[in-house]
């Protein structure tokens, strides 16, 4: 079962939720972040956050203490916190000299993570003493921009994706916030900026997304490539299972269990997949059923919006697919249950929709898919 919503014909390139899934904050492809209030099935516009002066490039909400971080192509990031019926934003030293591309709380929501073009990572606590965020820099050995980043969920280790074709997994450990690490399978060493493993799929493309599973012992990671990989360091932190598709490039992946996961991109379509004990991945099915471009009735509002973005009134311009996104999907995210246990979770895409997927009732109507 899916549950679809219009935002506008506008793009949405991020967006998150709220601890109890009422609240919904995306940015429209530009300087904006809205936040929505859902009412039954109704989406009502309730604040719009306009701090950033270029493109909103990511957005993470932290459920617990119910604050948003943003970042931009401005360079900028900013802690906001609900107060007196407003947001008001806190700006947070990144000390980057090119756009921030993505962010992410870590699980203790005591810091968050700001990949960036300048070829590093920030990692901001806040600081006290002088009541502001500060960061502290990952940088070697990345190489180009870092394009995804995901938490551990011990709250220490980073794994980061970028376009020099690599992934990796870092120490963001903090002797400041929080207490020295216990060991995991990743390695020991835990001091700030460490380099706990660096993959490569092996044929190029640069990282799209990259998740850890719930357990913390799997990492998955697309590529633009059309490759799909994973890791499972307790058994064998050296092997890279790899799976090269058919399908055009995937941008953003998550965990719907410990052995399955989604992944969505530019097919319009989420895939779900799953994975064994070692990490080898299978194919399990796809959750659209795609069919080929059809034309579709030449009404008088595709009239006018064929006029306005082809410069044509033909209806041969106007088509449909038959995948419920219509275009690129650019964010998947859990909203309800876990990674260890999603029962629903949301996509969002360059054609203004929200949807909730409902994998559970998709089970029983798609052949060959089974999570579990």
């Amino acid at each position: 079962m899916t549950e679809a919503h219009s935002f506008g014909v506008i793009p949405i390139t991020c967006h998150a939720w709220n601890g109890d899934k009422t609240q919904l904050a995306l940015s429209p492809n530009n300087h904006e972040v809205h936040i929505y209030k859902k009412t039954g099935s109704q989406w009502t516009l309730e604040h719009t956050l306009e701090e950033h002066t270029q493109r909103v490039t990511g957005i993470d909400w932290a459920v617990q203490s119910n604050r948003l971080v943003t970042c931009g192509a401005d360079r900028n990031a900013y802690v906001w916190t609900f107060a007196n019926g407003e947001w008001k934003p806190t700006l947070v030293i990144l000390r980057i000299n090119r756009a921030a591309t993505c962010v992410k709380w870590s699980p203790l929501e005591n810091k968050f993570a700001v990949g960036s073009g300048a070829r590093l990572i920030s990692v901001c606590y806040f600081e006290e003493e002088n009541d502001w965020w500060v960061s502290k820099h990952i940088k070697k050995p990345i190489r180009s921009t870092v394009t995804c980043i995901d938490w551990h969920p011990n709250n220490i280790l980073l794994a980061a994706g970028s376009s020099d074709f690599k992934t990796r997994v870092f120490s963001a450990y903090i002797k400041e916030v929080e207490a020295k690490p216990e060991a995991t399978c990743w390695g020991k060493k835990m001091t700030f900026n460490n380099i706990m493993a660096e993959f490569s799929n092996g044929g190029g493309g640069w990282v799209h997304d990259v998740s850890f599973s719930s357990s913390g012992e799997k990492l998955l990671w697309v590529s633009h490539n059309s490759s799909i990989s994973v890791v499972n360091a307790a058994v064998d932190i050296q092997e890279v299972h790899t799976s090269r598709t058919e399908f055009l490039p995937f941008v953003t992946c998550l965990w719907l269990t410990e052995n399955s996961f989604v992944v969505a991109g530019n097919d319009c379509c989420p895939v779900v997949f799953s994975c064994d004990g070692t990490g080898n991945i299978s194919f399990c099915a796809k959750l659209d059923d795609a069919k080929k471009v059809t034309n579709t009735k030449f009404t008088a509002m595709d009239h006018f919006r064929s006029m306005d973005k082809l410069g044509s009134s033909s209806e041969d311009n106007i088509t449909k697919l038959g995948t419920t996104h219509q275009n690129t999907i650019t964010q998947v995210s859990v909203y309800k249950g876990t990674k260890a246990n999603c029962s629903v979770f949301t996509t969002t895409a360059v054609d203004g929709q929200l949807v909730n997927w409902d994998v559970k009732s998709l089970e029983s109507s798609i052949a060959g898919l089974r999570i579990c």
